[in-house]
């Protein structure tokens, strides 16, 4: 089979990003709805919820289509979307839903934490060959994205234990991702000195 090509970068945000977005605009529109179906009323949120599923599910497949990869964290975030839109609708209660990113990010925590504890950085594992970096700039930057992912779990059970449905979901689609992307911005900034450049391999 022919290898796959790199697709355009903004096709490839709108495949990673687009089902949460459609997730919020699907809830802003049903949200005060009320289905009945199968003899169960489900809330809007849960109905956004199971429309969220699939749309993730299509958008996975898309990507996998077009590059012929999906990388470990993809694959790992989907199967708990998965998981616990299951539980959501079966329990019809969206604290599932909810508590599914307090999960996640505590998830990312434990891992990278458990690789630290052996000296070893899990995240250089994944993303080594896209960013080349000295293996003290990986440790440091494992153990910083260990507190900040064990940081927005806490911030997660705080908003949606706390605050409204509306608020969490805002918070989820927007708040959190925005946080983590400046967050890593910030890092790649104060790491550059132990970048790799493409010359010092070849002068190696």
């Amino acid at each position: 089979m022919a290898e796959k090509m790199d697709i355009n970068p903004i096709l490839k945000q709108v495949l990673e990003l687009g089902p949460t977005v459609a997730f919020f605009l699907i809830y802003l529109r049903i949200r005060d709805e009320s289905y009945q179906i199968a003899g169960t009323e489900y809330s809007g949120f849960i109905v956004a919820t199971l429309i969220f599923v699939p749309i993730l599910l299509a958008a996975m497949g898309v990507l996998w289509f077009l590059t012929g990869k999906l990388s470990r964290m993809q694959i790992f975030t989907a199967f708990m979307v998965i998981f616990f839109g299951g539980l959501t609708a079966w329990f019809n209660d969206e604290r599932f839903f909810k508590m599914k990113t307090t999960l996640v990010y505590g998830c990312f925590s434990v891992i990278l934490g458990i690789g630290l504890l052996q000296g070893r950085s899990y995240l250089a594992f994944i993303l080594n060959e896209m960013l080349p970096m000295r293996d003290e700039g990986w440790m440091i930057l494992t153990r910083r994205l260990c507190a900040a992912f064990a940081l927005l779990a806490v911030a997660n059970e705080f908003v949606w234990r706390t605050m409204s449905t509306d608020l969490w979901v805002k918070i989820e689609t927007f708040g959190f991702p925005i946080a983590l992307m400046a967050f890593l911005m910030m890092q790649f900034s104060l790491l550059q000195q132990y970048l790799i450049e493409p010359d010092q391999d070849e002068d190696a």
